[in-house]
């Protein structure tokens, strides 16, 4: 009977390690590597070191093939990517959803998963509707104007510039040697101007008609790609936490824990600067745009509804924005009434004001950290490196890089047990040789605080 019980529990046995070693995942690298494998790894080092190299040469060589392979893959991405900034603006009206409708639906439902997925779908149709409304306002309200100034602009623009030379050229001038030159200067510019609206503008605008069908389907084919971006961002609001779990398994993969810890660090400083700045920034310049809007309504401005997209959209590029915004809106409506031209630099410089000092940092606060120089610094290198967006992403991407390079230094400065702060390295402070901060000043107060 005993060995009956036995037979069986070895038998027993036998099925479970049997079962564990198949169905269970096998623990690796739990012996220490072999002096073989030693050798054999640093072996594979140096073969992986030396083929890099060679990569990395063959790489420099054929740097204009491999940059005309990314800008393919990207423009074939440009939807994924369209629907990763559509998801990124939506992803704040789909969080207060969440927030507000969350725990009404667990307090009514059994299921919390259930609850999550309805308001998930809640949040997604409100911030699509809203975007939806949003743009088919703004298209009901700007076409239809933009339609009319234009046509305004192109059948009266020749004879208003003529209008206004005339005026110049009736204007009394003395006849000095200054007076001379201004009125042949005017003569002369007049004769271009009217050459090049007979020979050139004609030339251009037979060149833009033959381009019109490429520049239709490049339109059309844009559009295409936003709408399946639309589509796109629908999946990632959805699969939002999926996206960021899987990434941070992915990183505590990769990296050790502390260098991975600094990834995720950097990773959720990178979103608040962006985030903060990038939504900011587009309430800002739509607040702007809508009062410019009304205010040139007010003042009986001509092409209101034109100046007021140019002027709310350059608004958006940080320091910059507004003067580049103002001066074609100054040119358009000095050319049609130039007291009015004159009014309006007086509007925008107030309202600039107004949102420079007021509005502005209600809004933004100081969510890049940036002085006045290093804005202008990324604002400069971004758009010389890639135009319109990287004037308005300069400011942010320069920010995060600012932000490591600040917790580089503090952080070399603290292993030195140095002062972090920047108001300590005044022009008497020094470190002497044995690496302590010396400050005369603040030895000298402590020293008649002691006294007294």
């Amino acid at each position: 009977m005993e060995n009956k019980d036995r037979k069986e529990e070895s038998e027993k046995a036998g099925k479970k390690q049997e079962q564990a070693y198949y169905e269970e995942r096998p623990i690796l690298g739990k012996k220490g590597p072999s002096k073989i494998r030693q050798q054999f790894s640093r072996g594979m080092t140096y073969f992986l070191v030396v083929a890099a190299s060679i990569l990395f040469y063959f790489a420099l060589l054929r740097m204009t093939d491999i940059s005309a392979g990314v800008s393919r893959v990207f423009v074939v991405l440009k939807p994924v990517v369209y629907g990763f900034v559509i998801a990124y603006l939506l992803n704040p009206i789909v969080n207060k959803v969440d927030m507000v409708l969350v725990p009404i639906l667990e307090k009514r439902m059994t299921q919390v998963d259930r609850a999550r997925k309805m308001s998930r779908a809640v949040g997604i149709f409100a911030a699509l509707i809203l975007l939806i409304l949003l743009v088919a306002a703004l298209f009901n309200l700007l076409i239809p104007e933009l339609y009319v100034s234009i046509k305004n602009l192109v059948f009266t623009l020749p004879r208003q510039i003529g209008n206004a030379l005339d005026r110049l050229n009736e204007a009394r001038l003395d006849d000095s040697t200054t007076g001379t030159f201004i009125k042949t200067a005017l003569e002369e510019g007049t004769d271009m101007f009217m050459n090049w609206m007979r020979t050139d503008l004609l030339d251009k605008t037979n060149e833009l008609m033959s381009n019109l069908t490429e520049g239709v389907i490049n339109v059309l084919n844009e559009i295409f790609n936003i709408l399946i971006g639309v589509i796109v961002s629908i999946y990632i609001l959805f699969s939002k936490e999926l996206f960021v779990r899987q990434s941070k398994k992915g990183i505590y993969a990769i990296f050790n824990v502390d260098h991975a810890n600094m990834i995720l660090h950097l990773t959720t400083k990178s979103n608040e600067i962006f985030g903060g700045f990038i939504i900011g920034k587009i309430i800002d310049s739509a607040i702007i745009g809508i009062l410019c809007f009304f205010g040139l309504s007010l003042l009986n401005m001509p092409y209101v509804m034109l100046v007021s997209v140019i002027v709310g959209v350059t608004n958006v590029i940080p320091f910059f924005g507004p003067y580049i915004g103002a001066v074609p809106s100054t040119v358009l409506i000095l050319l049609s009434d130039p007291m009015k031209g004159l009014y309006f630099v007086i509007f925008i410089l107030l309202l600039q004001q107004f949102d420079g000092n007021i509005l502005g940092p209600k809004i933004l606060g100081n969510s890049t950290g940036l002085s006045a120089f290093w804005v202008i610094v990324a604002i400069l290198l971004g758009g010389g490196l890639f135009g319109f967006a990287g004037m308005v992403m300069g400011v942010p991407t320069f920010a995060v890089l600012y932000y490591i390079a600040e917790m580089i230094v503090d952080n070399r400065l603290k292993r030195k047990k140095l002062p972090t702060d920047t108001g300590y390295y005044d022009k008497k402070s020094y470190v002497d040789s044995g690496g302590n901060y010396i400050n005369p000043e603040v030895e000298t107060e402590n020293t008649e605080g002691k006294e007294e």
